[in-house]
C-alpha cells in the first residue's frame, strides 16, 4: 500500500466541489472509497483521539499563516454517522484553521465505513508524514490491534506497512505509559526501548527503566555502554573457596560464556 496518501486540491478544482478522476488524486483509493468532497463548518465537525499526539505549536502558526495566504491545499477528511461529522485525518490543519477562525473548509466526507476502516484511513495518513512520533504510530499500531484482534499479518494487509514496522510497533506500544511519554520527552532512538522491551524482568531492567525516564538514556550506545558496565560488575562473583578446582572451572567457564554471549548481543 502506498504511502502517498495526500489528495492536492487547487482553489480553482475546489470551486466545482466535484469527485473525479482529476481531483481523485491517491495512490491507493481503496482508503476513500465512496467519498465525496463538500464545505462543512468547522464548528460542525467533532474531533476525537488521533493516532498523532505529539503536536509542535510553532508548526501549527507557520500552517495557519500558510492558510490564511494559499488557503486549504489538502482537505480533511472527515467521516458522517448519525447526522455527525467526526474528523478522521488533518487535526493540524484543523487546528491551524480554527487559529485564524475560518469558518469552514472542503473535506472528504465517508460514510458506512466501520470502526477498523477508520482506524486504517487515520493510520495510513499520519503515518505517511515524517513528524509523526515512532511512539505514536506504535500505539496506532496497537490500538488497531486491540480493536480487531487481528493477527501481525493482517495488520500488515489493513495498515500497508511491513510486518517488522508491526512486530516491533507492538513491542514499543507494551512498554509503560511513563517510558513511551519520556520516549517523545527526551528524543529516545527507538532501538533503546526495543531493546529494553527484549530483557527480562529485573532489578538491572529497573534501573534502565528509571534512567529512561529521567532523560539519562536516550541513545542505544547509552544503553550499551549501561549493560556492560552492568554486567562487568555483575560477574565480580565470590565463590566458596572449599569448592573441588572441576566444578570451580565449570562455573568459571559458563560466566565467561554468558559474558561473551552479552557483549556479542551489544555488540
Amino acid at each position: 500500500m502506498s504511502k502517498d496518501f495526500a489528495p492536492r486540491v487547487s482553489k480553482r478544482e475546489r470551486k466545482s466541489i466535484s469527485f473525479d478522476d482529476q481531483l481523485y488524486r491517491f495512490s491507493d483509493s481503496k482508503l476513500l472509497e465512496g467519498a465525496r468532497l463538500a464545505e462543512i463548518k468547522l464548528k460542525d465537525i467533532q474531533v476525537k483521539e488521533q493516532v498523532r499526539t505529539k503536536f509542535n505549536d510553532d508548526s501549527i502558526r507557520d500552517l495557519a499563516a500558510n492558510i490564511r495566504t494559499n488557503g486549504l491545499i489538502q482537505p480533511l477528511v472527515i467521516h458522517l454517522k448519525n447526522s455527525v461529522y467526526r474528523l478522521i485525518c488533518g487535526e493540524r490543519r484543523f487546528r491551524a484553521m480554527s487559529l485564524i477562525e475560518q469558518e469552514s473548509a472542503p473535506c472528504f466526507i465517508l460514510e458506512n465505513k466501520s470502526a477498523e476502516e477508520l482506524m486504517a484511513i487515520q493510520f495510513s495518513e499520519n503515518s505517511s508524514r515524517e513528524e509523526l512520533h515512532y511512539v505514536d504510530k506504535a500505539e496506532g499500531i496497537f490500538n488497531y490491534h486491540a480493536a480487531t484482534q487481528a493477527s501481525e499479518r493482517k495488520i500488515v494487509e489493513a495498515l500497508g506497512i511491513s510486518k517488522s514496522e508491526v512486530h516491533r510497533g507492538l513491542q514499543i506500544a507494551r512498554l509503560s505509559q511513563e517510558i513511551r511519554e519520556a520516549a517523545k520527552k527526551y528524543d529516545v532512538e527507538k532501538y533503546v526501548l526495543l531493546e529494553l522491551e527484549a530483557l527480562p524482568s529485573s532489578p538491572l531492567k529497573q534501573k534502565i527503566e528509571k534512567k529512561i525516564i529521567a532523560g539519562e538514556v536516550t541513545k542505544r550506545n547509552d544503553l550499551k555502554k549501561l549493560l556492560k558496565q552492568e554486567s562487568k560488575e555483575a560477574l565480580k562473583i565470590s565463590l566458596p573457596v572449599d569448592l573441588d578446582p572441576e566444578t570451580l572451572k565449570a562455573i568459571r567457564g559458563l560466566v565467561m560464556k554468558s559474558k561473551e554471549g552479552l557483549e556479542e548481543k551489544l555488540s
